[in-house]
């Protein structure tokens, strides 16, 4: 018994007629009552009773009718699960970036586009400049998450729409705790702990040392780290003070640890960077797209 004869037996079936039957099917009618005899000698049984004008179903044919819709809709179910199988994006997308506040934009970016890509992963990375970018160069990660500034001579990029704001990170039993901000003055002299990333970007761009001015010789940073996570242990073992990005070290009121912004304010813009003529798979493809049009509102 042949799938086509079953969907041709249902036509007949609905139609009421061979002749309706035959237009909807588009065949002749003598070609569709002979597949018809064809499928009657096979099963052994009468289908129809034909009249001049309609065909009414025997009991065997309401029988096979039943069976035959409930194959073509299992059928028509396997093939659109199919065809949704082949067009189904999946696949990894890479993306490195230091820790910032920004990696919430892309958290919500990512939290829209997995409602329609569910098969879509996502793999982070964190480090700094000279981390992401190595692993971007050598198509370790698809993207990176850079703070400006950054040498994007070699990347197209977009803009991230925020800032991190740069602060103070203490003990909430230091004396500086008490201030609501913290100006150049207030560093002076007291031990620092600095990212290498800030101290290798930014103060050999001097937006730090614009920012201290003349007192910028006379910082004393006793610490350097490569994660906030890390600083935090050392500001909590009373090391220094930790000059750092706001929102990624818990300064919650559960929390020993507190954060001031400096003044005058000082921020850091952010992009989202990717080689230049780089080939994208199409879940890399996708992201960036949504990446694109979110950031582009």
């Amino acid at each position: 018994m042949e799938f086509r004869v079953l969907r041709y037996f249902l036509a007949v079936a609905r139609e009421g007629s061979i002749t309706g039957a035959a237009d909807f099917l588009h065949l002749t009618q003598p070609t569709l009552s002979r597949q018809l005899k064809d499928l009657e000698q096979e099963l052994g049984k009468k289908l129809f009773i034909r009249s001049s004008h309609r065909v009414i179903l025997t009991d065997e044919g309401m029988l096979l009718r039943k069976r035959a819709e409930e194959i073509v809709d299992m059928v028509d179910k396997l093939e659109a699960e199919f065809r949704s199988m082949e067009e189904t994006i999946s696949g990894d997308v890479y993306i490195g970036g230091g820790e910032t506040d920004a990696m919430k934009q892309i958290a919500h970016a990512v939290k829209d586009l997995q409602l329609s890509y569910p098969n879509i992963r996502y793999h982070l990375y964190s480090g700094n400049e000279d981390d992401v970018t190595e692993r971007l160069d050598k198509g370790l990660l698809d993207f990176g998450i850079l703070i400006q500034p950054a040498d994007l001579s070699k990347y197209n990029y977009i803009d991230i729409p925020a800032k991190d704001v740069w602060g103070v990170v203490m003990r909430k039993d230091s004396p500086l705790a008490l201030k609501n901000t913290i100006q150049a003055v207030d560093l002076v002299n007291v031990p620092l702990i600095c990212s290498r990333q800030a101290i290798k970007q930014t103060f050999s761009t001097n937006e730090f040392a614009d920012w201290f001015g003349e007192d910028f010789d006379k910082l004393s940073i006793v610490t350097t780290y490569n994660l906030a996570y890390n600083a935090a242990i050392m500001v909590e073992e009373g090391i220094g003070y930790a000059i750092t990005l706001d929102k990624i070290v818990n300064t919650s009121s559960d929390s020993n640890l507190c954060f001031r912004p400096l003044e005058p304010k000082l921020e850091s813009g952010l992009n989202l960077v990717w080689k230049k003529h780089q080939v994208f798979s199409a879940a890399t493809e996708m992201f960036l797209n949504v990446i694109q049009a979110r950031f582009s509102n």
